[in-house]
């Protein structure tokens, strides 16, 4: 008679929170898990039967069960950071001696890039040699088309149309 009370009496969202000892957002994971539909009256208001509360507190013990492997892995955080810990060192180490090697092949590059600006400032003063030395070989070519030969290797210079 007593467990037939039990069926037929309706509990309220808060009761099951306060039976449960949990919130709505986790009464609401284990009735998708237990696959109960919370009713509602004809009021709208939401109740569970006794029956479902009892299969609810069921899965939520079996959830308590399943998560102490969780737990267990939670423990160990001293193993994980030694790994984390380990594998920091190794990147570190790792990261000094690439740098170390690339500092060594640059040590020389800068060497070599003041001695590429040197050839390119000589490089450009050349390159103005060779303009004004061709400057200077198209008037003494000039000059030298004013001279005309006469005979026996003497030649007369002209200025203009006019011989002198």
């Amino acid at each position: 008679m007593l467990k037939e009370a039990f069926k037929e009496k309706i509990l309220s969202p808060q009761e099951v929170r306060a039976i449960l000892n949990t919130d709505n957002k986790e009464i609401v994971e284990l009735c998708k898990r237990a696959s109960i539909m919370p009713r509602k009256n004809s009021k709208g208001h939401t109740y569970f039967s006794y029956d479902e509360v009892k299969n609810l507190r069921k899965v939520q013990a079996q959830k308590k069960v399943t998560n102490p492997i969780v737990t267990s892995v939670q423990k160990q955080p001293t193993a994980i950071q030694n790994i984390l810990t380990s594998l920091k060192e190794m990147e570190n180490n790792l990261s000094d001696r690439i740098a170390k090697v690339i500092d060594e092949k640059l040590e020389g590059m800068d060497e070599v890039v003041v001695e590429l600006i040197r050839c390119k400032t000589d490089n450009e003063t050349l390159r103005q040699k060779i303009v004004d030395l061709n400057k200077e070989l198209y008037q003494l070519k000039n000059e030298l088309n004013t001279y005309k030969p006469v005979a026996m290797g003497f030649y007369v210079k002209k200025n203009g149309h006019v011989w002198e």
